[in-house]
């Protein structure tokens, strides 16, 4: 047990926070006066696919930044598999406790091949850097197949990363955080200037996830939204405004207003 884990309080069993994957209530941050998250409250169970919009400047970013550990909240409880306080974590930890993000843009090895790429995500998640030359067994390399199977990219495995198009980076990236075996994973805009097919195929790819692994998506391409067929949750000037299916909230005359009608 880390010393972390040593001096922190232990959860009750009644809190609301138990049996929760990810748990966020009263959080507030403020920049120079600016409250950039006010009071926002979001529940996410295990192995839900959960859809976040909402204008630019509503807070989406930050509140991803207050998960992963990059911003620490000024009020607020942020648990994360019903009993981790994530406010007493920093971003390494977080991300060690299976905590994922996929930024907008994607970062991978582009002068490595794509099978290179979740090599070396499988060995850091293992804590092999220093056999980082040692030859990958055959469970290993069974993982990686797999893996590259998953996202689509078997055929691709032996082409440099570099030459992928901008949907197939975007599912490399997705397969390294799954290899790291991230249960939680923060998705910003996965489909942001994919082409319609690479679009249905990351639909495809997130919906087979759901279940297996927890994931919140931040988008705006509102068909995209609705082919996954999950709660969306509106946030505007760092709370939540809506929730509900996605008709529910496009019927929903303040988000009419203030993100839908613009």
């Amino acid at each position: 047990m880390s010393e972390v884990e040593v001096l922190e309080a232990p959860v009750a069993d009644t809190h609301p926070a138990r049996g929760t994957h990810l748990y966020l209530s009263g959080v507030t941050v403020a920049f120079d006066g600016f409250r950039a998250i006010n009071n926002l409250a979001l529940v996410v169970g295990k192995g839900e696919l959960r859809t976040i919009i909402g204008p630019n400047g509503a807070g989406k970013t930050t509140m991803m930044d207050i998960i992963t550990g990059k911003t620490r909240p000024d009020a607020g409880e942020v648990f994360f598999d019903g009993n981790i306080d994530l406010t007493k974590r920093d971003e390494s930890e977080i991300a060690n406790l299976g905590i994922g993000r996929k930024f907008q843009k994607p970062t991978v090895f582009e002068n490595l091949t794509v099978f290179e790429n979740l090599e070396l995500a499988l060995r850091y998640n293992r804590g092999t850097w220093k056999t980082l030359l040692a030859r990958l067994n055959g469970e290993q390399r069974d993982t990686i197949d797999t893996m590259l199977a998953q996202i689509a990219l078997s055929e691709r495995r032996s082409e440099q990363a570099g030459a992928l198009s901008h949907g197939q980076k975007q599912w490399l990236e997705i397969g390294m955080l799954l290899i790291q075996d991230a249960q939680l994973l923060l998705l910003d805009e996965p489909v942001a200037g994919m082409t319609d097919h690479e679009t249905m195929a990351t639909a495809e790819l997130i919906l087979s996830l759901a279940g297996q692994r927890t994931l919140v998506v931040v988008e705006h391409d509102m068909e995209f939204v609705r082919s996954l067929g999950a709660k969306v949750t509106v946030l505007h000037e760092g709370s939540v405004l809506a929730e509900g299916s996605i008709d529910h909230v496009q019927a929903d005359q303040r988000v009419v207003d203030v993100y839908l009608g613009r």
